[in-house]
């Protein structure tokens, strides 16, 4: 009677344990699966990013300091490996595409471009999609934390390697809206 008690016991745990496997690789695949919708959405800010620089370029002689800084801020962004690396350099890009933003102020002309302002439109339109797209990927991301912190399959998931991820936090710079992105 002991032995089927221990049996018993033992396929239990072994069935909690696969069960809360399944559950974490699924959370885990979600978020993955979240965040290519926002790889889609940054690949094309990074495409419109020199078509940018190059209108701004001739407007703005004397700033090439911030034209420098966002060319190098989204090659970083580029060239991230995983996500967290990608959520880091993309919040470098955007406190970068803000130094423009207060550097175009001083340029009406450049504001009157007609050029200038169809760029604008167009990221104020991948801005606003990315902003959909990341609180998509956070409340995912919440999610799998949920399931990786939570007992009893906190216990599974330090077990297993499972560890709470990174949300996509956005900076003040990203707060503000974005059809006022560049105006």
């Amino acid at each position: 009677m002991l032995i089927i008690i221990i049996i018993t016991v033992v396929v239990l745990l072994l069935l909690f344990v696969m069960l809360t496997y399944n559950r974490l690789v699924r959370f885990r695949n979600n978020r993955e699966n979240a965040f290519a919708d926002i790889d889609v959405q940054l690949n094309l800010r990074h495409d419109l990013i020199p078509q940018l620089v190059d209108t701004v370029k001739g407007y703005m002689k004397h700033e090439n300091e911030t034209l420098v800084k966002l060319t190098q801020a989204r090659s970083a962004a580029i060239s991230a490996e995983n996500i967290n690396q990608k959520i880091d350099a993309e919040n470098q890009l955007s406190a970068a595409l803000g130094g423009l933003k207060v550097s175009v102020e001083a340029y009406p002309e450049l504001k009157a471009s007609t050029n200038f302002m169809q760029l604008q439109e167009e990221m104020a339109d991948i801005e606003n999609k990315l902003a959909a797209v990341r609180r998509y990927f956070n409340s995912t991301t919440r999610e799998y934390n949920n399931a990786v912190e939570t007992f009893p399959a906190n216990l599974v998931a330090k077990i297993l390697g499972f560890k709470r991820e990174k949300m996509f936090e956005v900076n003040e710079q990203q707060r503000m809206p974005s059809d006022t992105t560049f105006k």
